[in-house]
Order: C-alpha cells, then sequence, then structure tokens
C-alpha cells in the first residue's frame, strides 16, 4: 500500500460533483433516477440529483470495505435495496465515491441490469486497477484517498453488526 494520499476537501468535493454533472450534461446523458452507493457515494448522489434537476434519487447499501486497504472478498448489497420493478425502463446515474477494485460497481450494474433502460456510472476518483471503467470520472490517482467524510474517527463506536 502506498503511504501517499490524496486529500479530497469539503470545497474540493463540491468542485468535483459540479465537474462530474457537467460531464453528465456534456455527453447528452440524462439520467431519470440517480442511485447512490452507500455510504461514501450518498453525498455525490445528493449533489448530482441537485445539479442535474434529478428529483427521483434512490440508494444501495453495498458493504465491502472493512478498514484501510481491508475488505471482504466478494462485496454484499445489504437490504433494504430498491424494488427492481421500481427501475423499469429508467435511465440511471450509478453515484459512488471510487472505483477502487470495481467490484461494488459491478455489483451494481449487475442488480440493474435486465431492469433499467440504461445504467452508466459517475465517481470521484477512478484507481487505475478498477476492473469498471465508469462512464464519468473526476480523477484518477493510484493514492489511498481520504475523503472529508471520513478523516475523523466516529464520534461513537457501535462495533460491527
Amino acid at each position: 500500500m502506498t503511504t501517499e494520499h490524496e486529500v479530497l476537501t469539503w470545497e474540493m468535493f463540491g468542485t468535483a460533483a459540479h465537474e462530474l454533472a457537467q460531464q453528465v450534461v456534456d455527453s447528452g446523458y440524462q439520467p431519470d433516477l440517480v442511485l447512490s452507493i452507500a455510504r461514501g457515494g450518498l453525498g455525490l448522489g445528493m449533489a448530482l440529483g441537485y445539479a442535474l434537476d434529478v428529483k427521483n434519487l434512490s440508494a444501495v447499501n453495498v458493504e465491502f470495505y472493512t478498514g484501510i486497504d481491508e475488505r471482504l472478498e466478494v462485496p454484499i448489497m445489504l437490504p433494504p435495496t430498491p424494488a427492481a420493478v421500481d427501475l423499469a425502463g429508467l435511465r440511471v446515474l450509478i453515484a459512488d465515491d471510487v472505483a477502487d477494485t470495481g467490484k461494488t460497481l459491478e455489483i451494481v450494474r449487475e442488480f440493474c441490469a435486465g431492469h433499467v433502460a440504461e445504467a452508466r456510472t459517475a465517481v470521484i476518483y477512478q484507481k487505475p486497477h478498477s476492473t469498471v471503467v465508469p462512464d464519468y470520472t473526476w480523477r484518477r490517482t493510484s493514492r489511498w484517498i481520504d475523503f472529508p467524510w471520513s478523516t475523523e474517527p466516529p464520534l461513537v463506536e457501535r462495533g460491527r453488526r
């Protein structure tokens, strides 16, 4: 693991979200729904929803990371998940903070496949080894990323469920 970190500030997050939204607009894609991958993609999904004037927002919770550079063998989707029938025929923009291995984006794209008219992906960061190449990416890096929402430890320890 590299010791160098990429640091994303709140201000840079605002810039990233705006520039990602502009990429979507410039491509001509008009999503009907922004589907955020919780937890890291929730803020981006909200920001993209506002910037693209999409009020239909939803989320899926995928657990993969268990610590810094520690992850489960495969990502798992946790309930509740949106009903596939509610996605039928929609143009969906999947939002996440980072495409690291690509496995999280892959499981969500597979979840959408066969139900939606089209699904595209937007991430703030893409790692060079990601198996998924997102449709919209703000930056590419091989460094560990310090996101503004996860640099401080939790105020309470709830333990692992």
